[in-house]
This record gives C-alpha cells, structure tokens and sequence, in this order.
C-alpha cells in the first residue's frame, strides 16, 4: 500500500494544485485499498514506486480515495487488481530492472513467485500492460501499493 503519510499529504493538496486532482472516475483502480473505485471522491497524484531508482525511476499518476479508507481487503490466495493481464517488473535491492514477463489473471500467483524465487530480486512491480500504470508492489512476503 502507499504509505499513510503520502497519501495523506496528497489528500491535504488535493484541488491545492494542478498535481493532485480532486476528481470521480468509477473503475479506476485505488493504489490506497486496491479496488476499483465506484463514484465516490477521488485525489489523482503524482507518485513514484520505490523500486526503480536512478534512470529506472518513474513518476506516474495513481488514485486514491480522497478521504482515508479502511485500507486493502486481505483476500485469502487472491491477488488484488489482477483480473486481467499484467506486466510484472522485477527489481534488484538496488532498484535495477531484473527480469519481467506479461502475466495473465490464471498465472500470476506462479509468475509472481517465479519471479521472486530469483535471489537477486528483491520486489516486483505489477502494471498495466496498456498504460503502463504502476498498480502495486509485491516483496517475498507482502503486497503493497
């Protein structure tokens, strides 16, 4: 999940600025609980995930609840936001590109592992394959916006 303190400045700024929007977009995907939005009030943000760095790093825009919310539901073997293909990225400790692969809804739990079985990576990005939207981070053992 992203971290409470940004979402909450982003939350603080929204409307305050032209890079973080107070807005509605039913479906979009929520980096804050990892669902998809219905028509409730919205923050679009600018955000950059922590595993790429130096010229691997990438800003990119992501929603979130504009008041705070409960927080992603723990579904047992679920991944969330995975219900159609995904690129997944894997990243070294170091934030270097490792390895990545397009995932499918019925692969990605293996794909996943595959992936973070290798011990020079460290986390995996999941993405959208068509925007390239950053959509959470998976580590060995926690899934994370």
């Amino acid at each position: 999940m992203i971290a409470e303190d940004v979402l909450a400045r982003a939350r603080a700024a929204a409307g305050a600025d032209e890079e973080h929007e107070l807005t509605t977009a039913p479906g979009v995907p929520l980096r804050c609980c990892l669902r998809r939005a219905g028509s409730e009030a919205l923050v679009l943000f600018r955000y950059r995930p922590g595993a790429g760095r130096g010229p691997y790093a990438e800003v990119g825009p992501v929603y979130a609840h504009a008041e705070r919310c409960a927080g992603p539901e723990v579904v047992d073997g679920g991944l969330p936001l995975f219900t159609a293909p995904r690129v997944l990225r894997a990243y070294t400790a170091g934030g270097r590109i490792h390895d990545g692969v397009l995932s499918g809804p019925d692969s990605g739990r293996e794909d996943l592992a595959a992936l973070l079985a290798d011990p020079a990576v460290a986390r995996v990005q999941v993405r959208s394959p068509t925007h390239g939207c950053f959509l959470f981070e998976v580590t060995g053992s926690a899934v994370r916006a």
